[in-house]
């Protein structure tokens, strides 16, 4: 089975979290945590520095280590690396066609 390492940035913005929801693939619909391919002797914290950029438009900073999520999927096995962040330039600006919201710490997705 293939195995995908990830890379996702929790990002604290003006308090809240931000999520996005998939505008395209199998995962449409679906929300998540952005971020992107861990590519070959890359490491995931300038992994998701260069995602951030290239689909939002800000420069974060990676302020610590949250956890690794594995997950197996019918077609691959995911490996998440999860990181909290924060805007440390910029404005998160949406350059795809995808929802996105900022959730209270305390909200479940029953809230929304």
């Amino acid at each position: 089975m293939k195995t995908i390492h990830v890379a996702a940035a929790v990002i604290v913005d003006q308090g809240r979290i931000f999520t996005a929801c998939r505008g395209y693939g199998e995962f449409k619909g679906r929300w998540e945590f952005p971020g992107g391919k861990i590519e070959k002797d890359e490491k995931p914290e300038t992994a998701l520095q260069r995602e951030i950029k290239e689909e939002l438009a800000a420069d974060i900073a990676v302020d610590q280590f949250l956890g690794t999520v594995d997950y197996d999927y019918p077609d691959f096995h995911l490996t998440m690396e999860c990181y909290l962040c924060h805007v440390a330039r910029g404005t998160l600006t949406i350059l795809e066609p995808v929802s996105y919201t900022h959730l209270r710490a305390h909200e479940t997705e029953a809230d929304l």
